[in-house]
């Protein structure tokens, strides 16, 4: 049996959860906060998540376990069969978590949770993100999925990153930088899905915890 470890306020979280609904994987969910325990580091390297349990094995890093997932069950696969499609793919979902995702992640604490941001920081986290998301065009179709006609890996990451950072850079700037892209009729489209519905409605749940967890690491 796999077993999800994490929280379902995480993006990269979702991603993998996404994945496993997708994929109707049977899997369990532990909570898993990222607490910096020796338990968690000794499952995790860099104390992060998610990570999977897996037979008394431990495997971390999202993509890594997404592609885990692939070739363990290749029923109902998630990536082209064409060796060439499929780089594409990666290469796409790897761009927006470098460039547009990563980037943004360095404001979440002001955009989300009343922290502040340098002005440097934020400044250059501009640069990166306009550049990011101009650079995204040459990647994605929304015909009607982000990588084509057939719903795929690069959709269970866009559905967990680009609404973040849509939503990021609109209460940093007052500028949605995606606003050139069709977010929100293909956020509708997959919110069609039960997966995404299961995912959208566990992680809205979570995020009540995650607040109220972190407000009692301040106490």
């Amino acid at each position: 049996m796999i077993v999800l470890c994490g929280f379902a306020a995480s993006n990269y979280y979702n991603k993998v959860k996404l994945v496993l609904l997708e994929k109707a994987i049977p899997f369990e969910e532990k909570l898993q906060w990222v607490d910096q325990s020796a338990e968690l580091m000794a499952k995790s390297p860099l104390g992060k998540v998610p990570y999977f349990e897996i037979d008394g094995h431990t495997l971390c890093e999202s993509q890594v376990m997404v592609d885990y997932l692939e070739s363990a069950y290749p029923q109902t696969p998630l990536l082209p069969k064409d060796p060439l499609a499929a780089a594409k793919v990666r290469e796409l979902i790897q761009f927006m978590e470098l460039h547009l995702e990563l980037v943004a992640r360095d404001l979440y604490g002001e955009a989300f949770f009343g922290g502040k941001a340098s002005d440097e920081r934020k400044a250059l986290a501009y640069k990166q993100l306009k550049r990011g998301a101009k650079a995204l065009a040459q990647l994605v179709s929304f015909d009607p999925y982000i990588a084509g006609s057939e719903f795929g890996l690069a959709d269970c990451a866009a559905l967990v990153h680009l609404p973040v950072v849509s939503m990021t850079s609109k209460t940093i700037y007052g500028e949605d930088l995606l606003a050139e892209y069709p977010l929100k009729d293909y956020l509708k489209r997959l919110g069609e899905r039960p997966s995404v519905q299961k995912v959208n409605a566990d992680r809205k749940e979570n995020t009540e915890l995650m607040r109220e967890w972190r407000a009692s690491r301040k106490t």
